[in-house]
């Protein structure tokens, strides 16, 4: 799976997957684009238009107006920094090449972005050195005792992000999430056909 290129596609597919699964967020999108097909016309659009067009990802009202505040708060930002001009149209192209930290710290800061979603935008959208810790990945790297048990979502992102080989992080994190979601399940991980389970540490406490 190569980067797509897209960061804002990659902010609002993150937001529109908050609290649903994989197919509702993508009809959401798509019905999406198909109705405003910039992201200028998703920010200027009357609230009640994003949310009619994203009601198939759930919690329609809440996604609409996150969406827009992330779009309106991209659109608006002076900093030098983010090397833009001063116009109204929307880019984030120059996380492709800024400083990690200072792309991170970027994304962090605009309405209801967290950990998780900027390690996905950097990850997907241009492949950048880091990797989106979801509960997935954080269950499944918590009971193979590779993350700290009860550590806050920053803390597990650094622990990940300093034990995974560099070039092997989108790999390694599709590999944790397929993972938690076929085999090591919250409630009844499915030990008995784990390919890791001879090297876990946490098979006895569901055997």
């Amino acid at each position: 799976m190569a980067p797509h290129g897209d960061p804002l596609a990659e902010v609002v597919l993150t937001v529109l997957s908050q609290s649903t699964n994989d197919r509702n967020r993508d009809v959401a999108y798509l019905r999406l684009r198909a109705r405003l097909p910039t992201w200028e016309a998703v920010r200027d659009a009357p609230r009640e238009v994003v949310e009619e067009a994203i009601r198939p990802g759930g919690i329609s009202k809440v996604k609409s107006g996150r969406i827009q505040q992330i779009l309106h708060a991209i659109s608006e930002d002076r900093s030098k920094a983010a090397q833009r001009d001063r116009s109204r149209e929307l880019s984030l192209d120059w996380l492709a090449v800024a400083p990690l930290e200072e792309a991170r710290d970027y994304l962090t800061g605009l309405p209801g972005v967290g950990r998780k979603t900027a390690a996905c935008v950097l990850l997907f959208a241009y492949g950048r050195r880091e990797v989106p810790v979801d509960t997935h990945v954080s269950r499944v790297g918590t009971r193979l005792e590779l993350l700290r048990p009860g550590a806050p979502f920053e803390e597990l992102h650094d622990q990940m992000l300093a034990l995974t080989p560099p070039g092997e992080e989108l790999e390694l994190h599709v590999n944790l999430l397929r993972h938690g979601r076929r085999t090591c399940h919250a409630r009844a991980p499915a030990c008995g056909e784990c390919a890791l389970a001879r090297g876990c540490p946490s098979r006895r406490r569901f055997a």
